[in-house]
């Protein structure tokens, strides 16, 4: 099984294990591939949602950038929702799964068919 594949078993682990619907495999593992080598890097694999700079990180490098959306609080409450949603005791908020929660809820996940 190669690296990637194991991370994609581990994704598929976390959302069952923290109880995440809505969300297809799918379309976390396209997500996955379009992440590229920083999936592997202990330190951007996982989004941390207690810290500002890594949620404005988020909402500028990937739903402004990436998704292309424009700069608007619902951004930020989009955030805030996905990180509640994925739990306050779980630790482990992949960036996959994160970012797949977020195209999903902006209604962008056919840019990753």
């Amino acid at each position: 099984m190669s690296k990637f594949d194991e991370l994609c078993t581990k994704y598929k682990a976390s959302m069952d294990k923290h109880e995440i619907k809505g969300v297809s495999m799918k379309l976390v593992t396209a997500v996955a591939k379009s992440l590229g080598p920083s999936i592997y890097n202990k330190n951007s694999q996982l989004v941390a949602c207690a810290q500002k700079e890594e949620r404005d990180r988020v909402k500028k490098n990937y739903l402004i950038k990436k998704l292309g959306l424009k700069d608007d609080p619902k951004l930020d409450a989009a955030i805030e929702d996905v990180c509640k949603k994925m739990g306050s005791k779980n630790r482990s908020k992949h960036r996959p799964i994160f970012y797949a929660l977020l195209a999903k809820k902006f209604k962008k996940t056919d840019m990753y068919s």
